[in-house]
């Protein structure tokens, strides 16, 4: 930061003040001294006719000055609530009085006087609704912003001095008159007595000068950021996190201290008071800043004899000081963390709510905002089209981070480092960041606008050569002998760094005790040591390096020549020469990139700019300086901007000309184009002669602009010229130079008051303004336009693609007649209709009909695409298609229809692939789709069989056989279906079609027989077997008999040992002891069962025949309805006729009527008397 005194306002009868403070939301200020002298002042801002004069610069004047009647005695204490705008204010006899704003003026509201001591301090808490009055006799009142007492304490034994609220409201700090703090909550209980480390060591008496808690109103500069400063009279003072805080920053300011204060954001803490001068011998008034961290900023010193307060401005940009009778203002120039960089401006600010910094780019032209958070970071610095972020790393790593950016905020590359990166410069290929002792430069990669050979120059040949590190005490030779080596560059060194500055080759170092030291980039190697008798605080080389720039700590700018060889008094030749230039209170300076003798310099609030060491005259700004370049600088209001970062306005960001370009511009349009060629002749510089040439051009001058622009180089502007030469029309060449200076409105007028409204189109078309083309043709009555028509339909639907606004775009596509473009559209609308009548509407073997088929098949609407494929005649890819979406059956039909033989083969091959990986399900369904359905239901079956072996659920198993059932009976109606279509005649059609079916199947399906005709056994035996189970559970014991003595010709597919356990178990419920004998026979001799569950079965069958003899109790006989025969009503054949008897498939019973149902799909029967109250076949489950 940079501090200057900028105005003085003198307290009439000389009356020395007391105290000052500033309101920091309205802006006024209350300013109170002896014979009860109070006054309030309001500095307003006045707005000047040049935009450009804004913040600082600007001129401002007393709005009100106010002297409040009431007080008797010196006015000692007085303090602004901000937010309800109240004024309280105290002097020496303790009369307490509030006044208020109204209609203007401010009035006495409250008064209030103990006339038992006086007032030493008054706080407000931070949202301004209470008030704590400390008097020096220890009683301390604590009040609402109303004037109602809240409660009061008496401290024995104590003289209070001070009085500040915690940053939350919950704490107040009390210091005594010994020195001491107390801590008390905020309803007046003791806590705790603050430690003050910084007394250690300290003898005699102190007393305390002031205590200032940051609420954080306006963020941190950092995460746990030190917030509570406390000074002594003694200038020892430390900087607290919070009230606990053991190990806080301790300062010794080295002075008497009076009062300090902090900012607004809590990042610089003024200390007032006065020093001893050496050389005056006498005390001098002082202003030190420091950190929140305890790092010196600036000092200020202050004329007259006795500083006795100081109050901040809301802003943090100016501070009030009262000095004697007078109030001192000092304007202060913040160090930013920003940069400019491609036009680019990037800043940063905190938000109360984050931790993190807000970095913003910028971009000027545009007007766009890019933002980032960072964490932690230190400093932003820009060159070129490069933003490098510095931030320190995890809090326990102690590393640091150097992000480098584009102009967007893009990060590009990234560095770990163990130095602190105080100052840091970067250049086109180098970034060099120092600490203290050391430096370190490293080489990135930008292959953006450099040539193949300068970045080879650039990188050099080795790969480890592009990190360096260096203590600021070595002596690099440049031949690479510096390896990443951090750990020397912790050794200490008495001479500091204190700024670097570098340009594509050479790095300059300044150190404190004036020296300089001068490295060549890109290899690195110690050039030169010049001493200069400063302590410099920013460097800046020229655009050619052989001038610097130094800015020192006192403000003073000076200039060096480095190349410059003169001899010393000792006889001894000596580079480097400090030119006979001086400048105060500079505290920012830019050097111009297209010439070495112009520069740019602020001097308090007015920016000079020097050629050859002349200023020119001064231009009021508070600005800083981004750019210079073409005699035209660009500066920025980061004062103003900050104040609503979020929302930058380009009235911020400033252009300036210098005075040469003010004065041609003048010369051409008050006296002539001969004059100021000659005046451009003795100072030339491009942008000058570029002026001249457009000037020339406005006046169709084209000898002197062909000149001029030969001058400046300007390729594009000479051959331009020729081309006018070549015009005869004087008005034609008129409108071609307003075209040339983008008067795209005037050149076209000219061009249709001279009927030509091609050209006039052609100027359009050449602007992309297609909106303007089609009114331009529209309006035209010639023909020949449709063409051109068509191209401006077909540009504005591009217009309105790119910006992905599709329904707009397919409007004009539409009028274009573009149906690449107008497929693309439909695509992304996602309007599948209107992308089917478009291919519907292209002819055949259309070269968009593919891409259309692509599309369709990315979104699984294979029908569509198989259509359109087939229009561009690409049978391949249509069936390639059916596959990827695993359309078998249509794929395999194509194949049949167009001849394709390798379908089956691919079938196979990817049926092959799925049962390797055990995915027979999905192999099952792909089969199926193919209309391969005996390929299908061979594999259902397999699956039925393995379930079964594993004894999975016997209903899921059923499920499993009658899905494979099914698939035959699939197989059966496409053979039926088939022969059908075969047959010649429709009359032979259904005759022969059960025939030829039949037939056909047993041609094609010899070694599948078996499977074929016993389609239905595995699910009619698990069938039958949950049946028996169900009915043995329900009670109905002899129909379950009858049932399980049907699974007996099940043994194939079910375990023999279920089907005689439930048989033997439903016999012996029914009493059929002669059907449970003889199941306990065959359990009894089944191989299955081992020799325990044997045993356990002949001892179970012990138990049951000992008590009943093995005998039925009853037999149901049937007449067999073919023979006669009397045969058991469970029979499923007669033995006399060999009949067979269905088995109802709900009960289990044979049926020997001939009145039943039969299911349509699986051909069972079953009692219609028994079915009749069913809605699905209990074997198929299909609908009845």
């Amino acid at each position: 930061m940079f501090i200057y005194l900028s105005k003085k306002i003198a307290i009439p009868n000389n009356t020395k003040l007391r105290c000052v403070s500033w309101n920091r939301e309205q802006g006024y200020i209350a300013c109170g001294g002896e014979n009860g002298l109070l006054k309030v002042l309001k500095l307003e801002i006045q707005t000047s006719k040049d935009a450009k004069i804004r913040g600082l610069a600007a001129p401002s004047n007393l709005s009100m000055n106010q002297t409040l009647e009431g007080h008797g005695a010196a006015v000692q204490v007085v303090t602004w609530n901000a937010h309800h705008q109240k004024l309280t204010t105290s002097d020496q006899f303790g009369l307490i009085i509030v006044w208020m704003l109204y209609k203007g003026s401010w009035f006495e509201e409250m008064i209030n006087n103990r006339n038992k001591s006086v007032v030493r301090s008054m706080a407000w808490t931070p949202d301004g609704q209470k008030i704590c009055i400390v008097y020096e006799d220890g009683a301390v009142i604590v009040g609402s912003v109303d004037g109602n007492r809240i409660w009061g304490k008496e401290i024995k034994a104590m003289q209070l001095t001070n009085v500040e609220w915690s940053w939350d409201g919950r704490h107040l700090l009390f210091g005594m008159s010994n020195g001491e703090i107390h801590i008390y909550d905020s309803q007046g209980n003791f806590c705790s007595k603050l430690t003050t480390y910084c007394l250690t060591n300290v003898t005699g008496a102190v007393k305390i000068a002031g205590i200032d808690w940051y609420n954080g109103s306006f963020g941190y500069v950092e995460p746990n950021c030190p917030t509570l400063a406390i000074c002594f009279d003694n200038g020892r003072a430390q900087i607290m996190k919070h009230e606990n805080d053991e190990n806080p920053v301790l300062i010794d300011t080295g002075m008497s201290v009076v009062q300090i204060q902090w900012n607004h954001r809590g990042s610089a803490l003024a200390v007032a008071g006065s020093q001893k001068s050496v050389q005056q011998d006498k005390d001098i008034n002082v202003v030190q800043f420091y950190t929140p961290f305890g790092e010196h900023m600036r000092t200020l010193k202050v004329p007259g004899k006795e500083l006795t307060s100081i109050s901040w401005e809301g802003g943090g940009l100016r501070i009030a000081l009262a000095v004697d009778s007078f109030i001192y203002f000092a304007n202060i120039r913040p160090d930013y963390k920003w940069g400019y960089c491609d036009k680019t401006v990037v800043y940063s600010f905190s938000k109360p709510a984050r931790t993190e910094q807000c970095v913003v780019f910028w971009e000027t032209t545009t007007g766009e905002r890019y933002i980032k958070y960072v964490r932690n970071l230190i400093s932003v610095t820009a060159y070129g089209d490069h933003c490098l972020l510095a931030t320190r790393a995890d809090e326990n790593t102690g590393q640091y981070v150097l992000v480098l950016c584009n102009s967007i905020g893009t990060p590009l590359e990234s560095k770990y480092i163990d130095i602190e990166p105080i100052y840091v410069a970067v250049t086109r290929t180098h970034v060099i960041a120092a600490s203290r002792e050391a430096f370190y430069v490293w080489q990135f990669k930008t292959p953006k606008k450099l040539s193949a050979m300068e970045v080879n120059q650039a990188m050099g040949r080795k790969k480890d050569s592009r990190e360096r590190v260096y203590h600021i005490d070595d002596t690099p030779s440049g031949a690479g002998e510096s390896m990443l080596d951090f750990s020397k560059a912790f050794a200490p060194t008495g001479d500091s760094i204190c700024c670097v500055c570098a340009s594509d080759k050479v790095l300059m170092i300044g150190r404190e005790s004036g020296t300089l030291n001068r490295y060549s980039l890109p290899h690195l190697a110690l050039v030169n040591k010049h001493t200069v008798n400063c302590r410099p605080h920013a460097l800046s080389l020229n655009c050619t390096s052989a001038r610097l720039a130094i800015i020192d700590i006192a403000g003073i700018l000076t200039l060096f020549d480095l190349d410059t060889k003169w001899v010393n008094s000792d006889g001894q030749e000596v580079q480097g020469q400090k030119l006979e230039f001086e400048r105060k209170d500079v505290w920012d300076m830019k050097w111009a990139e297209d010439n070495t003798e112009l520069f740019a310099m602020m001097e308090k609030t007015r920016m000079y700019i020097f050629r050859n060491l002349d200023p020119e005259e001064p231009i009021l700004s508070s600005g800083y300086i981004c750019h210079f370049e073409n005699l035209q600088i660009t500066s920025v209001l980061l004062d103003e901007i900050l104040k609503t970062p979020e929302t930058p306005s380009k009235d911020n960001l400033l252009g300036m000309e210098i005075k040469s370009l003010r004065d041609s511009r003048d010369l051409l349009e008050k006296v002539g184009i001969e004059d100021a060629a000659q005046f451009i002749e003795d100072n030339p510089h491009p942008r000058l002669w570029r002026l001249l040439a457009e000037a020339s051009l406005e006046n169709l001058d084209l000898k002197m602009s062909e000149q001029a622009f030969v001058r400046c180089k300007d390729y594009q502007g000479i051959e331009f010229v020729k081309r006018l030469g070549n015009l005869q029309s004087e008005v034609m060449r008129s409108a071609e130079v307003a075209a040339y200076f983008k008067r795209f409105e005037e050149s076209e007028r000219m061009y249709m008051d001279m009927d030509r409204r091609d050209l006039a189109v052609n100027l359009r078309v050449k602007l992309g303004d297609w909106f303007r083309v089609v009114q331009l043709l529209k309006a035209g009555s010639g023909g020949g336009d449709d063409t051109q028509l068509q191209l401006a339909w077909n540009a504005i639907g591009d217009y309105y693609a790119d910006r992905q606004k599709w329904s707009k775009a397919v409007t004009y596509y539409v009028q274009g007649n573009n149906q690449e473009r107008l497929a693309e559209c439909y695509y992304m609308l996602e309007d599948f209709i209107g992308l089917q009548k478009l291919a519907d509407s292209l002819p055949e073997n259309h070269r968009l009909l593919p891409d259309i088929s692509a599309m369709f098949v990315t979104v699984g609407m294979c029908q569509e695409a198989v259509a359109a494929y087939l229009k561009c005649h690409q049978v391949k890819k249509a069936v390639d298609c059916c596959v990827e979406l695993n359309q078998w059956d249509q794929a395999v039909e194509l194949a049949k229809t167009h001849s394709i033989k390798e379908i089956d083969n691919l079938l196979a091959r990817y049926a092959a692939h799925l049962l390797e990986k055990d995915k027979k399900l999905q192999a099952i369904e792909l089969y199926r789709k193919a209309n391969h359905f005996i390929e299908a239901a061979k594999l259902m079956f397999s699956i039925a069989v393995e379930y079964s072996k594993k004894k999975v659920k016997p209903l899921r198993t059923k499920k499993i056989y009658v899905l494979g059932a099914l698939l035959i009976e699939s197989y059966h109606e496409q053979m039926k279906l088939t022969s059908r279509l075969k047959a010649k005649s429709k009359k032979k059609a259904e005759a022969a079609s059960a025939l030829a079916g039949l037939l056909e199947e047993e041609a094609m399906a010899t070694s599948d027989t078996k499977l074929i005709d016993n389609a239905w056994r595995g699910a009619e035996a698990y069938h039958f077997f949950l049946l028996a189970q169900r009915q043995l559970y329900q009670g109905y014991v002899d129909a379950s008999m009858k049932t399980a003595l049907h699974l007996r010709e099940y043994d194939d597919i079910l375990d023999p040992v279920d089907i005689y356990s439930l048989l033997g178990l439903a016999a012996c419920a029914n009493r059929a002891f002669g059907t449970c004998s003889k199941a306990f026979i065959k359990l009894e001799s089944t191989d299955a069962l081992n020799q325990s569950q044997q045993e356990q079965y002949e001892a179970l069958a012990l138990e049951i025949f000992t008590k009943h003899s093995p005998k039925d109790s009853r037999i149901n006989k049937s007449e067999c309805p073919n023979c006669d025969t009397m045969l058991p009503d469970w029979s499923s054949s007669c033995p006399s006729c060999d009949a067979k008897f269905p088995t109802c498939i709900v009960t289990g019973r044979p049926i020997m009527d001939n009145l039943f149902w039969m299911c349509d799909t699986c051909k069972h029967r079953a009692y219609e008397s028994e079915i009749r109250s069913a809605t699905t076949c209990p074997l198929c489950h299909s609908q009845i």
